[in-house]
């Protein structure tokens, strides 16, 4: 009697090495996505007129583009925004994350869809908490490797690691199309964006983050970076799936 040998799965093992303090620490990039959607007011008509002009005059956003906006201007002209944030902090704080906005920096984004992409290189110590201020326009943030899709509407907000690929992409597309997001057509998504510290006790744990995983390479490294199965990695900016980096 023959036994044919089980086949096992191995899963891809992806692994951020990024800076902690002035070491480079490793880490296992989580696969948990945290999303919901809170009430927040309709931004005034003034500043969603300020926004149209900064986007199309100023930052020029082509398809795929995300961009910094001026926060501190539209905090002047948004009787809300405090509102906005204790929204997303309240909601934070029912997962298990007290605190951990008020002690995070906080920027301003636009973006017309965003291409495939990481952000470890930059902010591997980080995980990104985002809340959507912009109607549904049709369109989806896309985790590829995880399956999820979060259809984007005012008051999204999600939290995930910044090493996990993602995009945003039309809901009927199932890749980063630049034909999706036509000249004259409003594609415009806005967003507050914060970083969360992904050493947090709070934060680790809701992500279930495992540290230290190689600590030898660890030493041997000097830069942020993705290293799936070993190798360096990077992100098909289309297809959202992970490639040898050049």
């Amino acid at each position: 009697m023959s036994h044919r040998p089980q086949q096992h799965q191995v899963r891809d093992l992806l692994i951020s090495y990024f800076w902690s303090g002035d070491a480079i620490r490793s880490r296992r990039v989580s696969d948990i996505v945290l999303s919901g959607t809170v009430d927040v007011p309709v931004p005034p008509a003034r500043l969603l007129a300020d926004w149209a002009r900064e986007t199309s005059s100023r930052l020029i956003l082509e398809p795929g583009d995300v961009e910094a906006m001026p926060l501190a201007r539209a905090r002047a002209r948004w009787p809300d925004y405090t509102r906005c944030v204790q929204a997303v902090s309240d909601w934070a704080c029912a997962l298990g994350l007290p605190g951990v906005l008020a002690a995070s920096d906080v920027a301003l984004m636009a973006c017309r869809g965003a291409k495939y992409h990481h952000d470890g290189e930059q902010y591997g110590g980080a995980a990104f908490c985002n809340l959507f201020l912009s109607e549904d326009r049709g369109q989806d943030l896309h985790f590829p490797s995880l399956g999820h899709r979060i259809p984007l509407t005012r008051g999204t907000v999600v939290i995930f690691d910044t090493c996990q690929p993602h995009g945003v992409i039309q809901r009927r597309s199932s890749g980063f199309n630049v034909a999706d997001f036509p000249p004259g057509q409003d594609c415009t998504q806005l967003f507050l964006t914060w970083e969360l510290p992904i050493e947090d006790a709070h934060v680790g744990h809701a992500l279930k983050v495992a540290f230290d995983i190689a600590p030898s390479t660890s030493l041997q490294l000097h830069e942020e970076q993705i290293r799936l199965n070993g190798a360096r990695a990077s992100v098909c900016p289309d297809s959202g799936r992970w490639c040898r980096a050049d």
